[in-house]
């Protein structure tokens, strides 16, 4: 599909074709209108590129065996390959997991802000059914072998989507650049458990869902990049809007703080990984936003607020960093 106007290179091999000139303000209706054909074209690519997988095939359902009315678990009960499963990855997978679980409540929120109809519908359909899939091969993986109470994981599930707590932007402009930078530190977040848990099938399993929200990262970050195209100002105030009140999905599952601290700890995912593995690949070197040139005052203000946080975000991770390495040197040398 190609239409006359601007060319926007995302990549070496995929070219998307803007309408000619660039708006001066970019409201909601008028983003999803300019954008509509851009979303097409990300969805056509998104399905020329996704493989069909079989969650049934990557579980390992021979080592499960039935549970017992009135089953009590224990850590000594999970049955994997490698050594005893960290605590740390455990609160990966039980966080990973519950967040997967309150997808009707993400579907719900991309349709409100994008659309039912067209290629954002189109797309917010598909995006649910293989998001479906990561929730069934990831329980169906920690079932079979026990890695985490399966009691504690349904009353938090339960829990969770009866809370029904998830980010919601304020509009598609802010929503499109806050889905960018989830879908990557989720893609991230899901890589680094897999690596951790010592398990080949585990390893498997989260590789596989990972590469699903590479994909998902692209589609949103690309459309992002066709809106910054379109309006930079508008797109650089959502941008500093993001970054200021960012946090991941998940603060309605119970214990999401100790969780998340653990992980942290772990290096599964914590600050420096958001800022060196998310905020700055994207922002900084993708969108390229300190170079935007034709902003309004306002939108110079947000740039400006919005690299020196990337800059203290970035101080910060490497104290954080130093003070772990004191404590482990701590530990040590004890």
């Amino acid at each position: 599909m190609q239409r006359a106007g601007a060319q926007l290179n995302l990549s070496p091999d995929f070219t998307i074709y803007l309408p000619v000139g660039r708006l001066t303000f970019v409201t909601p209706e008028t983003f999803l209108a300019e954008l509509e054909p851009v979303a097409g074209q990300l969805l056509d690519r998104h399905l020329a590129t996704t493989k069909e997988w079989f969650p049934h095939e990557l579980v390992p359902y021979g080592r499960g065996r039935d549970f017992e009315r009135g089953y009590e678990w224990s850590p000594d009960d999970c049955n994997i390959d490698g050594a005893v499963l960290p605590e740390a990855v455990r609160s990966a997978l039980y966080v990973n997991l519950l967040t997967e679980d309150n997808l009707p409540y993400y579907f719900r929120d991309i349709e409100r802000m994008f659309s039912m109809d067209g290629a954002f519908g189109t797309w917010n359909r598909r995006w649910t059914a293989e998001e479906g899939r990561h929730s069934i091969v990831i329980r169906d993986y920690l079932t079979a072998t026990r890695a985490v109470d399966p009691v504690q994981l349904e009353r938090a599930r339960m829990a969770q989507v009866s809370g029904g707590e998830v980010p919601s932007p304020a509009s598609p402009l802010v929503g499109v650049i806050y889905v960018s930078l989830q879908e990557l530190a989720t893609r991230i977040a899901h890589r680094n458990t897999g690596k951790l848990i010592g398990d080949r099938s585990g390893y498997e399993v989260m590789a596989r869902v990972a590469a699903d929200e590479n994909l998902h990262y692209l589609f949103y970050r690309d459309l992002a990049t066709a809106a910054i195209e379109l309006d930079p100002s508008e797109m650089v105030i959502a941008i500093e809007d993001v970054v200021r009140n960012f946090t991941m999905p998940g603060t309605g599952i119970l214990g999401f703080d100790q969780h998340s601290a653990a992980i942290a700890r772990a290096g599964i995912y914590d600050a420096t990984i958001l800022h060196e593995q998310v905020l700055v690949p994207v922002i900084v070197n993708h969108w390229r936003v300190a170079h935007l040139e034709g902003l309004t005052a306002a939108a110079e203000q947000a740039r400006d607020a919005l690299m020196k946080r990337i800059e203290r975000l970035g101080q910060l991770a490497k104290n954080l960093a130093a003070r772990a390495a004191r404590r482990e040197l701590a530990v040590a040398t004890a």
